[in-house]
């Protein structure tokens, strides 16, 4: 009985011992505020903010995407393979109960050692059945620590799940607005066509009648074949674009619906926030962290390699040759056990396994610091970019409307007789050139927006989680 209680005592002051530092945050310097002092317009970081755009369409491939890509649905598996894993682990914790029968018919030797007396059956059967039990005490806290790093891997991948919906949602939006682009230079590369198409026909008519040179008429058929050139190469990308966004959709290539113009499009406003709140939001800095949690538990863990094992185990059962009196008191046999086991010389095999664990915290600790200069970097490329775009864009339509305006008073001249079609010619390509830059800047400006929700993170993410499919597990224990 002292045995019992002294043992009981020691493993209850022992149970309290865990090897190894626990994790606390690493200090890193945040900057107070961005590079650049951009007018807020809203805190909308926690909004749906493709739908600002109000384009139906465009809502709609978000959800699909969001219900369909398969990256998604990768991503949740992942998780639940981490969900097996840490109860896997968190089983070792506790006693681990088994049972065992067997049932077999043998015959002796009779001539064998010992020798089976005259008379004597040599056919014998043997039935034997038992419930057996073991626990291997976590005096040191090494499978704590072990379900430690396994928690922050359910972590670390739930978060890579967040991460794959922000890219997600981020290129569905990109790419369905450089569709509109492509459209619309589309449109533009057509109507020039057609326009230059018709002064190449009247230009060949008066070259007929003498009224203008075969140079003149080689002008305007360069002009309409360079129109003509066009229409294929943004056909071409157009269908390319329309795969993009059926992949991202998890389905085959086929033609993606259009809703509003890229210039019926709205510009959604800026997020607010401060660089810090980039710890909080951002999905790969806390999945680095996690993995800096993980990382840092199992040197715990492989520390503890340095410490005792102590294992009990016991098993209660009947052995019987008569199957009849198997589960009678005379058939009743049973056995407790404790063992230990320890290392005396490992020749350094655990102080490998511990640098190699040290060497991987280092490692997940300046892969979070770097995660974090990086984000700082895209949110303020993103930011300046989303400013600098949106003067570009002014500034590009202020050129359109000035050579357009050029384009048509050089056509006035050369109608009247003051100036030759070269001229016309000129100010024509430069304004075809134009145009299809300022749509291209227009929608540089949309995705320079959407880089900023992508590089700033937000709640947003889980808002657009809640459509994604779930992983079939549930994690028990709250979160960090």
């Amino acid at each position: 009985m002292r045995t019992t209680t002294a043992l009981a005592f020691a493993v209850l002051v022992l149970s309290g011992c865990t090897i190894g530092k626990d994790y606390t945050r690493p200090q890193v310097e945040m900057p107070q505020a961005w590079r650049i002092d951009y007018a807020h317009a809203a805190d909308v970081v926690n909004t749906k903010w493709w739908e600002q755009f109000n384009d139906p369409v465009l809502n709609t491939l978000v959800d699909d995407a969001l219900r369909e890509n398969l990256d998604i649905k990768i991503a949740a598996a992942r998780v639940d393979q981490f969900i097996g894993a840490l109860t896997a682990t968190r089983s070792q914790m506790y006693p681990q109960l088994g049972y065992g029968a067997d049932m077999s018919r043998a015959r002796a030797s009779r001539i064998g050692q010992p020798p089976i007396p005259a008379g004597a059956d040599a056919y014998f059967s043997l039935n034997q059945m038992a419930v057996s039990a073991a626990w291997q005490l976590d005096l040191f806290g090494r499978v704590q620590r072990l379900s430690e790093a396994a928690q922050a891997q359910v972590y670390a991948s739930e978060q890579a799940q967040r991460g794959v919906v922000l890219s997600l949602v981020s290129s569905v939006a990109t790419s369905y607005i450089a569709l509109r682009a492509l459209d619309r230079q589309l449109e533009i590369a057509q109507a020039a066509e057609a326009n230059f198409s018709a002064t190449e026909r009247l230009f060949k008519l008066r070259f007929k009648s003498g009224l203008v040179s075969n140079l003149e008429v080689m002008q305007i058929t360069s002009q309409a074949q360079q129109a003509r050139a066009t229409i294929p190469a943004l056909q071409q990308a157009i269908a390319a674009q329309e795969n993009l966004i059926s992949l991202l959709l998890g389905r085959q290539p086929a033609p993606i619906p259009r809703g509003k113009t890229i210039d019926q499009l709205a510009a959604p406003l800026i997020p607010e926030g401060l660089p810090s709140d980039l710890l909080q939001r951002r999905p790969d800095i806390l999945q680095a962290e996690q993995n800096l949690v993980a990382a840092n538990a199992n040197v715990g863990a492989t520390r503890a390699l340095y410490y005792p094992n102590i294992s009990l185990t016991g098993a209660l059962g009947s052995v019987s040759t008569v199957f009849a009196s198997l589960l009678t008191d005379p058939a009743t046999t049973w056995q407790l056990a404790a063992g230990i086991t320890g290392p005396i010389f490992t020749f350094g095999g655990i102080e490998g396994q511990v640098a190699s664990a040290e060497a991987q915290e280092q490692q997940a600790q300046l892969a979070y610091r770097q995660i974090i200069l990086n984000a700082l970097r895209e949110t303020n490329d993103s930011l300046t970019g989303t400013e600098k775009k949106a003067n570009e864009v002014e500034m590009q339509r202020q050129r359109v409307d000035a050579l357009r305006e050029s384009a048509r008073l050089s056509k006035l001249r050369f109608d009247k007789g003051l100036a030759d079609y070269l001229e016309v010619l000129v100010a024509e390509n430069e304004l075809f050139a134009a145009e299809l830059a300022g749509v291209r800047v227009q929608s540089e400006r949309y995705a320079q927006i959407i880089n900023v929700y992508q590089a700033m993170g937000g709640g947003w993410v889980d808002i657009a989680r809640e459509i994604t499919p779930k992983q079939s597990a549930n994690i028990t224990s709250a979160r960090p």
